[in-house]
C-alpha cells in the first residue's frame, strides 16, 4: 500500500471535519478513563468504561474513515475493500459498546434476575435485523455489499444503542434524585442529547447537510458528543462530592445517635431518682399550705409558693429527661403538616406579641407520622425562635413538597448562633441560653423525633442575622 508521508498536506475541509469529529470521541473516551481512576461508587460509574470504549473505538473509526477519504485515489480495489471492511467493523463494535452501556443501566433499575439473558437475545435480534437488511441490498459488487453493511449498521446499531443509552441515563437519573437533584439533572441532560445524537447518527446519512441550517451532520454529531462529555464529567464530579457529603452526614448521624442513646440511659436513671423526692416534697408543701391556711402570715405562704414553683421547674426538667431517654417507635398515621404548622402557630402566637409570623405553605403536605411528636418539634423550634428574637423581628415558615420529600423551613431574624456553637446544637444539655432558662434537651429531642420519622433536620445560622431550621420528611400520598 502506497502511503505518502505528506498525509495531511492540502487536506480538504471535509477532512478537517472528520479529524475533529474523531477527536471529540477520543476526548469522550479518555476523559471518562481518567474519571474511572478516581471513583467507582455506583453502577453508572462502574459501567462508564463501556462508554469510554465506545468513544475511543468510534474515534478510531472516524479517523480510519478520514484515512480512506484522503487515500482513496491511490488505493487499489483490494486495499479499499479491506479498509472499508475495518471501518464497518469498528462502527458496529463501537455501537455495541454503547448498547451494552445502556443495557447495564436499564437492568440495574429493573432489578429482575429473570431478564439476565435478555441482552443476549437483544444482540441476536440486532444482528438478525442487520443481516436481513444487508441481504435485501445484496449484490455481487463488494463495494455495494460494504455500503449496505455500513448504512444498516448505522440505522440498526447506532439508533438502537443511542436510544437505549438515553433511556438508561433517564431511568438512572430518577434513582439519583434521592442523592442529588443536580447530579440527576446532569445525567438527564446527557440522555436528552443522546436522543439527538441517535437521530443524527442512526437516521441521517453521513456527508449530509442538515436542512435549513446547512450544517454538516458530522458537525452536529460532534457537538452532541461534546455536550454529552460535558454533562457526564460534570455529573460524575458532583456525584463524588455528594457521596462524600452523604457519607460524612451519615457518620455524624451515627455518632449523634450513639451519643443520644448513651446519655439517654444516664438521663433515665437520673430522672427516676429525682422524681420520687420531688413528688414527696410537693406533697409535703401541699400539706403545709393546708395546715397553715388559717395562720395569717403572707411571708410563709409566699415562700411556700416559691418552693412549689421551683419544685415544678425541677419536675419539668425531670420529665424532659424521661422524654429524652425514651426512643419508642412512633405510631404513624396520615398527618397534614400544614394543619399541624397552623396549630403550632396558634398555640405559640401569645409569645410572638410585637413580632410577626409569616407563612408560605404549599398544598398537599401529607406525611406518615406521629402528630403529637411532630407538633412538639414545631413548638420547640418556634419557642427557640421566639427566645432568639426581639420586638419587631420576624419568623418565616415555608413548606413545599418535591420529589417525594416534604420540606419545612422555619427562619427567624433573631440574634443567631455563633459559628463555634452551631455544630453542638443537637448535643444533649448544650444550650446558648442563660443558666436556668433551658435544659438544652429541646433540639436533641427534636432530632430524635425527626430521625424516628425517617427525616432530617438541619440548622444554619449567622450570628446577628438569624437562624434557619430545615426539616425534611418523606411525603405520603
Amino acid at each position: 500500500m502506497n502511503i505518502p508521508f505528506n498525509l495531511f498536506t492540502n487536506i480538504t475541509p471535509e477532512g478537517h471535519l472528520y479529524f475533529f469529529y474523531g477527536l471529540t470521541f477520543f476526548f469522550l473516551g479518555i476523559s471518562i478513563l481518567f474519571i474511572l481512576k478516581r471513583s467507582k461508587e455506583s453502577v453508572i460509574l462502574s459501567s462508564l468504561w463501556l462508554l469510554a470504549a465506545f468513544g475511543i473505538t468510534h474515534g478510531i473509526y472516524a479517523w480510519t474513515e478520514l484515512f480512506l477519504l484522503l487515500q482513496e485515489p491511490v488505493l487499489d480495489q483490494s486495499e479499499y475493500f479491506i479498509i472499508y471492511g475495518i471501518i464497518v467493523l469498528l462502527l458496529i463494535i463501537s455501537f455495541l459498546m454503547l448498547t451494552q452501556f445502556g443495557l447495564v443501566l436499564i437492568f440495574h433499575v429493573i432489578h429482575d434476575r429473570r431478564i439476565k439473558f435478555l441482552p443476549v437475545f437483544i444482540f441476536i435480534i440486532l444482528f438478525t435485523l442487520w443481516v436481513i437488511s444487508i441481504w435485501r441490498e445484496l449484490s455481487f459488487e463488494s463495494s455495494d455489499f460494504l455500503s449496505a453493511a455500513y448504512l444498516s449498521g448505522r440505522n440498526i446499531f447506532g439508533m438502537f444503542g443511542s436510544m437505549l443509552t438515553a433511556y438508561g441515563l433517564w431511568a438512572h437519573s430518577k434513582e439519583l434524585k434521592s442523592i442529588s437533584i443536580t447530579v440527576a439533572n446532569k445525567f438527564l441532560s446527557a440522555a436528552i442529547v443522546f436522543v439527538f445524537y441517535g437521530i443524527s447518527a442512526g437516521i441521517i446519512p453521513s456527508h449530509t447537510q442538515i436542512p435549513y441550517v446547512h450544517f454538516p451532520v458530522e458537525g452536529f454529531r460532534a457537538l452532541c458528543v461534546v455536550l454529552i462529555t460535558y454533562f457526564i464529567l460534570n455529573a460524575v464530579s458532583r456525584f463524588d462530592l455528594e457521596i462524600k457529603r452523604k457519607l460524612e452526614k451519615q457518620l455524624m448521624r451515627y455518632e449523634q445517635s450513639e451519643k443520644l442513646i448513651s446519655i439517654g440511659r444516664l438521663a433515665a436513671g437520673i430522672a427516676h431518682e429525682i422524681n420520687n423526692p420531688l413528688a414527696n416534697a410537693s406533697l409535703n408543701i401541699e400539706i403545709l399550705k393546708k395546715r397553715l391556711a388559717d395562720i395569717n402570715n403572707p411571708e410563709i405562704m409566699t415562700r411556700l409558693d416559691k418552693m412549689e414553683i421551683n419544685i415544678s421547674k425541677a419536675a419539668i426538667i425531670a420529665r424532659e429527661l424521661l422524654q429524652f431517654s425514651r426512643h419508642t417507635k412512633p405510631e404513624l398515621i396520615d398527618v397534614d403538616m400544614n394543619a399541624l404548622i397552623k396549630s403550632s402557630i396558634t398555640l405559640m402566637e401569645h409569645k410572638f406579641k410585637g413580632m410577626s409570623v409569616r407563612t408560605n405553605l404549599s398544598d398537599n403536605l401529607a406525611v406518615m407520622g406521629d402528630p403529637v411528636k411532630l407538633e412538639q418539634v414545631m413548638i420547640n423550634i418556634l419557642d427557640n425562635a421566639h427566645q432568639a428574637m426581639k420586638h419587631g423581628d420576624q419568623v418565616r415558615i415555608e413548606s413545599s413538597v418535591h420529589d417525594g420529600v416534604v420540606k419545612i423551613i422555619v427562619a427567624d431574624s433573631g440574634k443567631g448562633i455563633a459559628n463555634e456553637s452551631l455544630s453542638k446544637v443537637f448535643d444533649p444539655f448544650f444550650t446558648t441560653k442563660e443558666v436556668g432558662v433551658g435544659t438544652g434537651l429541646g433540639l436533641s429531642i427534636c432530632y430524635g423525633i425527626i430521625d424516628q420519622h425517617g427525616g432530617d433536620i438541619e440548622i444554619e445560622s449567622t450570628e446577628g442575622a438569624g437562624t434557619t431550621v430545615t426539616i425534611t420528611l418523606p411525603a405520603h400520598q
